[in-house]
């Protein structure tokens, strides 16, 4: 493919709508209401999200102009316990969410969207997983993960 994913899913406006049917979504569940309901006192936090996923996923460098680094998103989320099942659940609501928020369903896609959060959950969620050597935000594309 010769356009990114953040083009194909719509650009910015999906990808808002996106971050804002998934955190729904994690709001609803049982498993993964009470560490998203800490999010919910930053007003910006759907913003911040869905910024950081386009530029993840090769839109725009916003989030890394401006409103966060990778060290920060790493030093915030990584933990030392295994989480496999919340991070199961996670992609779950990622998934759903692609339709909630009425991004394309053609299959490519679709697999792309669930390997990249698939892949980005497990740098959160289980110990010891080789995290990328990056400064920036890792880019995720058609094919997987960008090099360097």
């Amino acid at each position: 493919m010769t356009t990114s994913l953040y083009d194909h899913a719509g650009g910015g406006q999906a990808l808002l709508a996106l971050a804002g049917a998934h955190h729904t979504r994690c709001l609803a569940d049982p498993m993964l209401e009470h560490p998203f309901s800490h999010t919910t006192n930053h007003p910006e936090h759907v913003a911040r999200l869905a910024a950081y996923w386009a530029e993840a996923l090769g839109g725009p460098d916003d989030f890394s102009r401006g409103l966060g680094s990778q060290q920060a998103v790493v030093d915030m989320h990584c933990v030392e316990e295994d989480l496999t099942e919340m991070g199961r659940r996670f992609v779950a609501c990622f998934v759903a969410a692609m339709d909630d928020a009425g991004l394309p369903d053609d299959a490519p896609f679709r697999a792309a969207m669930a390997a990249y959060m698939r892949w980005a959950v497990a740098q959160f969620t289980v110990p010891g997983v080789e995290r990328p050597a990056t400064d920036g935000v890792p880019r995720w594309t058609w094919d997987g993960l960008a090099a360097g």
